[in-house]
């Protein structure tokens, strides 16, 4: 987009994607500050679920998920703050590592060979890491991210038919209407821009930003709703709680082991 202030910290734009939003306007060092600054609520979120899994002992791969999710939303800030090649694979390679994460937390229940798997998606995510940092995907990265994608739809689906607790639920239908209003927000930034912030309304609404936003809340549940379903697979008998009766956590019972005798 057109440049707001004549003084850029960080040089020409040399990324390849660019939003509605336009450049430097507020602050010479934050090239695209909304789109930089709504990153801020996923991170705030995946510390609240990384914390209730600390606290509660969940096991380490949703310490690592929730991890995961805040260094995405670090590397979008990166990326949207300098709009810099670098920046944005910063912001790209995560992303894809993140849902080969996912995939592992999908399928691993069913899976027989307990090293065969996560040793296969590590390798992947590093071969794609390197080949991202060397070859710059551009529609490549996208429709394998895509793919990725919607290998992890059928499965979240199956969790959710197989649950038969109405909040839990209600926690997965959370997670599909923050996709699809955020995927919205998304196409119309995209797509609409002109548009939009020009012929139909006065100000531009930031539709990249509010993809950031619902995105935020939109990993948070799919964490927790994910959390939910490995705690009833493991006995722990889980329950939908509420912060503040608002925002919902997973909150388990674990058994009790029984001493040994002697």
């Amino acid at each position: 987009m057109v440049d707001g202030m004549s003084t850029r910290f960080w040089g020409p734009v040399t990324s390849i994607i660019e939003s509605c939003e336009k450049n430097y306007v507020y602050s010479p060092y934050i090239a695209e500050f909304f789109n930089t600054v709504s990153n801020i609520p996923c991170i705030l979120l995946a510390l609240i679920g990384l914390v209730n899994g600390l606290r509660q002992n969940f096991e380490k791969r949703f310490c690592v998920l929730e991890i995961s999710t805040m260094i995405v939303a670090f590397g979008n800030i990166l990326f949207h703050a300098t709009l810099q090649r670098m920046q944005q694979q910063s912001d790209e390679i995560p992303m894809v590592w993140q849902l080969l994460l996912y995939i592992y937390i999908l399928f691993s229940p069913d899976w027989h060979y307990r090293y065969t798997m996560p040793t296969f998606l590590f390798i992947y995510g590093c071969v794609f890491g390197m080949i991202h940092a060397w070859f710059h995907l551009g529609i490549g990265f996208k429709l394998h991210y895509i793919v990725l994608f919607l290998v992890c739809i059928p499965r979240m689906y199956k969790y959710y038919i197989y649950t038969e607790d109405g909040s839990a639920k209600g926690v997965a239908k959370l997670y599909a209407a923050t996709l699809i209003i955020g995927s919205l927000c998304w196409v119309f930034d995209r797509v609409l821009c002109k548009e939009i912030s020009g012929n139909w309304l006065s100000f531009n609404p930031q539709g990249h930003a509010c993809w950031h936003f619902f995105i935020g809340f939109n990993s948070y549940f799919a964490n927790t709703f994910l959390m939910f379903c490995r705690a009833q697979q493991r006995g722990w008998s889980p329950k939908i709680a509420h912060f503040f009766g608002i925002l919902p956590y997973v909150k388990i019972k674990k058994k009790k082991k029984k001493p040994k005798t002697r």
